[in-house]
């Protein structure tokens, strides 16, 4: 008399129901709460702030050029003594100052925009870069302007001209606050795009490790909660 058969059973794997093994990755860096990891990696984030903040002071040539083109004159007069405005009641020199404002405005707004289409995952150095950037094409700009405009020695310039000749101020700011306009716009556009249109950061997982239930103590027979009896 013979046992009776059994099916065969396949090989026990003892770790196939352990609860202490961490699941098989997937595709994809996790960090060991859930979280994907995003993003070029921090050297390459510095890199492009880099490249950017070049782009962006470079910029401030054409708006120096711009400003020095689109300004009104000033015209000023010297009578061998002392030098006047020709006209008193103008409104010249102020307009020396909101044509820089303007320009520093637009082209802002255009760096904000560029460089959140150029990177829209955005980061702290892109940030800072684009405040540096625009910060330095603004002094650019303002230079660039002072220099190829008319001469800032405006007593020597007088006693060249002669007495009763009419000739023209120099492009000076007379609000030096008008050059954080640029920086100011280009990182309120870029903050607003990427308030609105940015990425997300990634929703955790609900539990430390994905499919698996969180430790809770031992029980009450001393063996850990979730071993088998």
């Amino acid at each position: 008399m013979t046992a009776p058969l059994t099916p065969s059973q396949p090989p026990h794997d003892e770790h196939a129901n352990d609860p202490w093994q961490a699941p098989a990755q997937t595709s994809g860096a996790t960090t060991p709460y859930g979280y994907e990891e995003d993003g070029p990696g921090m050297k390459t984030e510095v890199r492009q702030a880099a490249v950017l903040a070049v782009a962006v002071a470079v910029s401030g040539i054409l708006v120096g050029l711009l400003w020095l083109w689109l300004t009104p004159r000033v015209p000023l007069i010297s009578d061998g003594k002392a030098v006047y405005l020709k006209d008193t009641e103008g409104e010249q020199a102020i307009a020396i100052d909101g044509t820089f404002t303007l320009l520093a405005l637009g082209f802002g707004v255009v760096c904000g925009v560029v460089a959140f289409l150029l990177r829209r995952r955005g980061g702290l150095p892109l940030v800072v870069g684009l405040a540096i950037g625009s910060l330095c094409g603004a002094l650019l700009a303002w230079q660039l302007g002072k220099w190829f405009g008319p001469e800032t020695d405006v007593v020597a310039h007088a006693k060249a001209v002669g007495k009763g000749v009419v000739f023209d101020a120099p492009l000076e700011l007379k609000a030096k606050g008008v050059l954080l306009a640029w920086p100011v716009a280009a990182l309120a556009v870029h903050l607003g795009l990427m308030a609105l249109f940015g990425p997300r950061d990634p929703e955790p997982y609900p539990a430390p490790y994905a499919g698996h239930a969180p430790y809770e103590g031992p029980r009450s027979d001393g063996r850990p909660e979730g071993t088998g009896s």
